[in-house]
């Protein structure tokens, strides 16, 4: 669904880097990216080096829309970086694709980033009064003004920017001779390293990896930059770690179920807060559901630990997503019948649970419930795998601002009289912890407790990693070769 008939949260990114000479590199970065296409549907992009300099192709829309077997076969080299993108603020436009290119010492830079920066605004002041100009507003395209402007290897030149931007980053970086990948302080976006038969690599989650034939080596670790080569990685800690803290919606909802974070398996993780959520908060009742897909793994594991029977109350038409062509006004009163579709047989009569992994505006839950009380169930009680959202985001996920985050400004009792459910109960902070099995310090909770582990920008906002774009002039469509 899309626009404001989605309540789920939305991650901004995916990144991934090959450097494989003998391989077909940008094959391997198209895969990787549909692997990934989860973390980002509004453009796509890949950039490929060879020994005369560097291509760059980029577009809005879906990998598959963006690329062809044509366009493939016109992308070759020796390395690779690619990028997916959804934009948590501004316009979805061309100029804000990745990757981005700028030219560096008589090469080119091309950067692709997943994250938000806190800095941005004193950062862009800082590199204007020093002569750097901008075509957007992305924070993306300061680090690479940066990387642009600094002497010295590609390298070498990630670590000493690194102390100039503060916030949350996961950065692939190309030239014509390095690929290079590195990471905030804090970790806050994931970022893992993989070996190919034939080459290195490097991706926001491990499911990218596993798609184009790699093998998990370990993460680039908070603070770190690494070089990535044909054989091998060669690393340097530029900053030190100010504390591991990865975003917990990684687990919650953002990685593919299949990926692997703090050595276990997603999926694992979203059903034991499933089980966790049933101990805290299970109702007399017939059925336990999932909404497919963000919700069934938790679903399984309440399921399981409650004794109540788990079935398949709803089917999800796969095929509703962004679209460029929108639905009609009567189709938009239907909501979420343009993606679930109850299933009368199964509901009908039965005092059902509804586990779903989070609520954010809570704008499409009262239809949800509405919906299955029309295909005829008795009761509708709503189980959330996750801790209430209360405060925003300022690390590239688009959760909203305080007066627009439902569960900030209405109690329990009141969001379920709203949305029509017979009872309504969240994971606790404490039993969110238990399922993931690791230090609440591991990670950034910041959107559920209002503990930020970098300083939020003093405005409250900050510009969209994958940008916001004042010039809206018509741009060049699926292609943009460039060369040094």
């Amino acid at each position: 669904m899309s626009g404001a008939e989605s309540d789920s949260p939305r991650e901004e990114c995916g990144v991934v880097a090959i450097a494989a000479p003998e391989l077909d590199v940008s094959r391997l970065a198209y895969f990787a990216l549909h692997a990934m296409q989860h973390r980002g549907q509004e453009s796509a992009g890949i950039a490929v080096a060879d020994d005369e300099g560097v291509t760059v192709q980029r577009d809005l829309g879906l990998v598959t829309a963006v690329f062809d077997e044509p366009s493939l076969r016109g992308l070759t080299g020796h390395a690779a970086i690619g990028h997916v993108r959804y934009s948590t603020t501004g316009a979805n436009k061309w100029d804000n694709a990745q990757p981005l290119a700028r030219p560096r010492e008589g090469d080119i830079v091309t950067l692709g980033h997943n994250g938000n920066l806190t800095n941005s605004a004193e950062l862009r002041d800082e590199l204007t009064a020093e002569g750097e100009a901008f075509d957007a507003t992305s924070d993306s395209e300061l680090i690479a003004a940066l990387l642009a402007s600094e002497p010295g290897s590609l390298f070498a030149a990630a670590g000493a920017i690194m102390p100039r931007i503060s916030g949350a980053y996961s950065v692939v970086a190309m030239s014509r001779d390095e690929v290079i990948a590195f990471r905030d302080p804090h970790g806050i976006r994931p970022l893992v390293i993989g070996q190919l038969d034939g080459g290195m690599c490097a991706a926001s989650e491990t499911c990218a990896l596993e798609q184009i034939g790699g093998e998990f080596v370990r993460e680039v670790e908070p603070g770190e930059v690494v070089r990535i080569g044909p054989a091998a990685v060669e690393s340097v800690q530029a900053e030190k770690t100010a504390s591991r803290s990865l975003c917990v919606f990684e687990h919650i909802y953002f990685a593919r179920p299949d990926s692997v974070l703090d050595d276990r398996a997603v999926w694992e993780s979203r059903r034991e807060m499933g089980a966790v959520l049933a101990g805290e908060s299970a109702p007399e009742a017939d059925l336990v559901m999932g909404l497919p897909d963000s919700g069934t793994p938790a679903a399984i594991g309440f399921a399981g630990e409650s004794g109540i029977d788990y079935a398949e109350g709803v089917v999800r038409n796969r095929y509703v997503g962004r679209s460029f062509i929108q639905p009609d006004q009567d189709l938009r009163r239907q909501g979420v019948r343009l993606k679930f579709n109850p299933l009368p047989g199964v509901i009908r009569g039965k005092r059902i649970v509804v586990v779903d992994d989070s609520i954010v505006r809570g704008t499409t839950m009262s239809q949800i419930v509405q919906m299955l009380r029309e295909a005829g169930a008795a009761e509708v009680h709503l189980r959330i795998s996750s801790p209430p959202i209360l405060w925003p985001c300022f690390y590239g996920i688009d959760m909203a601002t305080r007066d627009q985050l439902m569960a900030a400004n209405r109690s329990i009792t009141q969001m379920a009289e709203d949305f029509g459910a017979s009872s309504l109960a969240y994971l606790s902070l404490e039993g969110l912890q238990t399922a993931l099995g690791r230090p609440a310090g591991n990670y950034c909770r910041a959107c559920l407790t209002g503990e930020y582990p970098v300083a939020p920008p003093e405005n409250g906002v900050t510009a969209s990693a994958c940008g916001t774009v004042e010039d809206d002039s018509p741009r060049a469509g699926n292609g943009e070769p460039v060369r040094s």
